[in-house]
């Protein structure tokens, strides 16, 4: 079994030299790292065939499985990711402001990093990468517990990335796998206060909501997709359809892939059969209310769970409102508080969605497949947060920092 107290006191000691290093330090090795998942990428593929191979095995479903596969072009973006981090500002000792008190003291806030920041996680072995580039930019020590579906593919990883670390001088501490992918381990790691200075989830609600419910070190929640598109009665449907089509089915299995789609009633006579018709084409099931069900020739009768769940899956819930406000309300009653959009032509309308629709990230007439660290220009990401203390939505650098107040006086105390 991993000593996971000993992953932790290396990662506590590692994190101090970090916490040291320059900008320029910094990115030099993230460089290097880029370049060495090229240069190891036929390696990278052969850990991962392994990985494949046991999801077959184990009957693993395919919209599952395309998480966890990697391609020499995935990796490729996985390096690139790396890269866009080395050359983002970096906000480890930056002083955002300072201002002299009426003691005459000058003090100052400047940014610093959070420690030594644990992160447990499924499927997706570019998180793997995402999360070691943007910690180490940071100054942050890293542990990281990936799901046992991607066991090798994280080994591996982890592995090449130590190899940079200690070509570099650096401790390869810094960067930290847990090869133990039990239960246990992962409850030992959610309780590691001595060391870990935060806990990140990112995967399914089970595995958030276990973290949430077991840790005992400080949770950044990364939350589960349950997304919406509210096609309006202004919409273009031709604009509609085509987001529709591309929130769904590019990749069903990412948390910001919609689940559900709310259709006005003025537009639901047009919409909904030529919508369902280009659904039906990629294999997608619909599950629809009753008046949706009157449009519908394919679908089944949605229940009160469908409006709750997250499929990751060729699986669509279909409503029809009566209203912007139904809408609205049906959003903020189900969602999960991650990426919700409007299709719309009508200014108040979007105006009105965007400000009362409660999520980490809100479209007007675009797709929610762009809540992703990678596009807002973060160069990856750590998770996409849905909670609202300390970070929201898409997680990059400046969310794994902390401040500490810089106070400079002369001989000053206090009466």
């Amino acid at each position: 079994m991993t000593d996971i107290q000993l992953l932790g006191k290396q990662a506590k000691e590692s994190s101090h030299q970090l916490a040291l290093l320059s900008t320029q330090e910094k990115n030099q090795v993230l460089l290097k790292m880029a370049d060495a998942l090229n240069t190891h990428t036929d390696k990278i593929l052969q850990a991962n065939a392994l990985d494949l191979s046991q999801a077959d095995a184990n009957g693993i479903k395919e919209t599952m499985k395309d998480r966890l596969k990697l391609t020499p072009e995935r990796i490729n973006d996985m390096a690139d990711g790396i890269r866009q981090v080395a050359s983002l500002p970096d906000p480890i000792g930056e002083v955002e402001k300072m201002w002299k008190n009426a003691d005459g003291l000058t003090i100052g806030v400047k940014r610093v990093p959070l420690g030594v920041i644990g992160i447990i996680y499924e499927s997706r072995p570019n998180v793997t990468t995402d999360a070691a580039s943007l910690c180490f930019k940071t100054g942050n020590a890293v542990i990281l517990r990936g799901g046992k579906e991607a066991f090798h593919s994280n080994q591996v990883l982890v592995e090449i990335l130590q190899a940079v670390l200690k070509e570099s001088q650096i401790s390869p501490f810094a960067i930290q796998f847990v090869d133990d992918p039990s239960r246990e381990v992962a409850n030992q790691m959610m309780r590691l206060n001595e060391y870990l200075d935060v806990l990140i989830p990112r995967g399914g609600a089970g595995l958030i909501q276990s973290v949430k419910n077991n840790a005992t070190v400080p949770v950044i929640e990364t939350g589960t997709g349950n997304n919406h598109v509210y096609v309006d009665k202004d919409a273009q449907l031709d604009m509609a359809a085509k987001i529709v089509m591309n929130a769904k089915v590019q990749r069903p299995s990412v948390c910001n892939a919609i689940e559900t789609i709310l259709i006005h009633r003025d537009v639901a006579p047009a919409f909904l059969p030529a919508i369902e018709q280009q659904l039906v084409a990629k294999n997608v099931e619909l599950r629809a209310d009753q008046k949706a069900l009157n449009y519908l020739t394919t679908a089944s009768l949605a229940n009160e769970e469908d409006w709750y769940t997250e499929y990751l899956d060729y699986i669509l819930a279909v409503k029809v409102v009566d209203s912007l406000e139904e809408a609205i309300a049906h959003i903020n009653k189900y969602n999960t508080k991650h990426s919700e959009a409007i299709v719309t032509d009508n200014y108040f309308a979007a105006q009105k969605f965007l400000n009362e629709v409660d999520a980490a990230a809100v479209y007007v007439n675009a797709s929610t497949r762009f809540t992703d660290g990678f596009v807002f220009g973060f160069g990856a990401e750590i998770g996409i947060s849905t909670q609202k203390l300390h970070a929201r939505g898409p997680m990059g650098l400046p969310e794994l920092t902390s401040v500490k107040y810089i106070v400079y006086g002369e001989g000053q105390v206090r009466n």
